[in-house]
């Protein structure tokens, strides 16, 4: 064999066994989370609030399956792809929901979720939440702040730059990141990506176990 095709194939096989790696990470973190607050004293937390950002809405009637994600997380980044699967399958049978969980660990995790919540603001947040994953590789591990790149990607999307600057600087966007956080930690969420199909945690032990549990309750309901 030429030695450029080897080097191709080794180049290949690694990228294969590092997305692996990364899903394995996520089921194994998945199987270990803590089961859901059983809701005793804990009336004010929601699974899904009115601000909550909503990607796709199916309707009345539809599946509402919430995904806790961290823009920085590599496992995140290796179900991104799944998830656009699966939108893209249920299109019109699935409400699909999408709150922050950064986790401390990941130094710009927080910056990204500010990001994606400035550019909510101007309805731009599914433009920012692409950007945000498709470029991962760029800023992930990163150990100092990236926020001026989120920054360019802002106006890469024609984003209002002085409302982005503002929001950015707007401790009540701080805040609406935390309060998913928190509200995460209260419902049971540790680790990310962390996926609630119809309100039931999704324990995730096979490859296909979300498409399962989407399917099953799509056809629950029909």
């Amino acid at each position: 064999m030429k030695t450029p095709m080897k080097a191709t194939l080794v180049t290949i096989a690694v990228v294969v066994v590092l997305v692996v790696a990364a899903l394995i990470y996520v089921l194994v973190n998945q199987s270990q989370a803590a089961p859901p607050s059983s809701g005793d004293g804990s009336s004010s937390t929601q699974l899904v609030r009115e601000n909550s950002h909503v990607l796709d809405s199916g309707g009345e009637g539809a599946v509402t399956v919430v995904e806790f994600l961290d823009f920085e997380c590599e496992a995140c980044g290796s179900f991104y792809p799944i998830v656009e699967d699966l939108r893209e399958q249920f299109a019109g049978e699935i409400t699909y929901v999408v709150r922050y969980f950064p986790l401390p660990g990941h130094f710009n995790s927080k910056n990204a979720a500010i990001a994606a919540e400035a550019a909510a603001q101007q309805d731009r947040f599914e433009d920012m939440y692409h950007r945000l994953f498709e470029s991962q590789a760029e800023w992930g591990e990163a150990q100092e702040s990236r926020a001026d790149l989120f920054r360019s990607f802002a106006e890469e999307l024609g984003l209002d730059m002085a409302a982005y600057d503002a929001a950015v600087a707007d401790p009540s966007t701080t805040e609406r990141v935390d309060l998913d956080f928190e509200e995460g930690r209260a419902l049971g969420v540790s680790s990310t990506p962390t996926f609630f199909v119809d309100g039931e945690l999704a324990e995730l032990k096979e490859w296909d176990d979300l498409e399962n549990l989407i399917q099953a309750a799509v056809s629950g309901g029909q």
